[in-house]
């Protein structure tokens, strides 16, 4: 055989001696994927289009309620085996992708890497962002206030422990407004570099955390320290330093820092979820317009006089605006004071939703729109 004619060598992971009927569907699914990448490299293509004109205009990049309506449409249309749920976190990358083209989308959350903050974020915009991980929640407002970073994720509910009381107290002072939120399924699990409970002299991880597995903790570990820290991938960092440190953090935190997952899911609440709201600067991005599945968030005040949270609440019952959330934080003014919190389903744009919340402004001492975002319905 001539130098030019040589067979090719087997590549590694050859089919030969595989059934003819699975090389044949492995052809198809090849080609299939040849397909997908020609059909995105024609999306990315439109996209930079998109983008040129959205930079003649001053127009923004990102808007959530864009990119709500996409996915909501295509769940819509979506009747083949693929499961819907899974269409969200597909397309989120697709667009992430093709935003990067422009410029990367630069996002602050609590660090360091491998906290469930970070996961939020990367679920959110995806994972082709500039990534700004933050010491604590006081420095993700800040950074994204200071033009640092684009847009900040932080955490302001759980499902077991409630609200997050730091996030919800620096909203009354942040310029920073509600552009987005998502919710994450929070699963704690006892991260070691020993594949044991023997030794451990220490658990560490953020209060939220510490608080969410306190039975299980009480049951295996009763005489070990629980330390607060300011994330619980710092708590998995920790451990990595030191064998008689256990963290509590993500499987991701593990992968991170080289850890044994020793106890999985230790959470009390089998279905533990935390919310985060993404937050930007209303110099730097419009609040979004309405995309049919809305959340407007408020705090306000009333004066502390007989029947006044009722009045407060009258206009909602006049024009039809349900509550998803009502809470109350002390106002430490010393005088029995409180502000609430509240989220309304619907957008001001919406005539109901719009007068029912001009009668609120007028019926408060103290009245703050925190923000009017799509609704996490993925």
């Amino acid at each position: 055989m001539a130098d030019g004619d040589a067979a090719p060598a087997a590549a590694p992971g050859n089919n030969s001696g595989t059934d003819p009927a699975l090389l044949a569907l492995r052809e198809q699914i090849d080609g299939v994927d040849r397909e997908l990448l020609d059909l995105l490299n024609r999306r990315a293509t439109l996209a930079q289009t998109v983008g040129e004109l959205k930079k003649k205009e001053g127009s923004v990049v990102f808007r959530p309620e864009r990119e709500a309506q996409v996915i909501d449409g295509l769940k819509r249309r979506n009747h083949g085996p693929l499961a819907s749920d899974s269409i969200a976190p597909i397309w989120r990358e697709i667009m992430s992708a093709c935003r990067a083209l422009e410029t990367p989308t630069r996002v602050a959350y609590l660090g360091p890497a491998g906290t469930f903050s970070e996961e939020a974020a990367l679920g959110y915009f995806g994972s082709s962002i500039a990534r700004v991980p933050c010491a604590n929640v006081d420095e993700v407002f800040h950074m994204t206030t200071s033009g640092a970073a684009d847009f900040g994720v932080v955490p302001v509910e759980n499902s077991n422990e409630g609200v997050v009381t730091r996030s919800l107290d620096i909203f009354l002072t942040t310029p920073l407004f509600i552009i987005g939120e998502t919710s994450l399924f929070v699963q704690h699990n006892l991260l070691r570099k020993d594949n044991s409970l023997d030794g451990i002299k220490t658990v560490c991880a953020h209060p939220q955390a510490l608080a969410q597995c306190h039975g299980w903790l009480s049951n295996h570990l009763p005489e070990v320290e629980r330390r607060p820290v300011s994330s619980n991938a710092e708590g998995a960092r920790l451990a990595s330093t030191d064998t008689s440190i256990a963290g509590i953090a993500s499987a991701r935190a593990a992968s991170e820092y080289g850890l044994h997952l020793v106890a999985p899911a230790i959470q009390d609440d089998a279905h533990n979820r935390t919310r985060f709201a993404i937050v930007t600067h209303p110099d730097r991005h419009p609040a979004p317009k309405a995309s049919g599945h809305d959340c407007t968030s408020l705090v306000v005040s009333v004066l502390n006089r007989p029947g006044a949270v009722h009045d407060m609440l009258v206009p909602l019952k006049m024009h039809g605006v349900s509550m998803s959330r009502f809470e109350s934080r002390p106002a430490r003014s010393g005088q029995w004071e409180y502000y609430f919190y509240i989220d309304l389903q619907g957008h001001p744009d919406e005539s109901h939703v719009g007068q029912a919340l001009r009668e609120l402004r007028n019926a408060c001492a103290y009245f703050k729109l925190l923000g009017t975002y799509p609704l996490d319905t993925h």
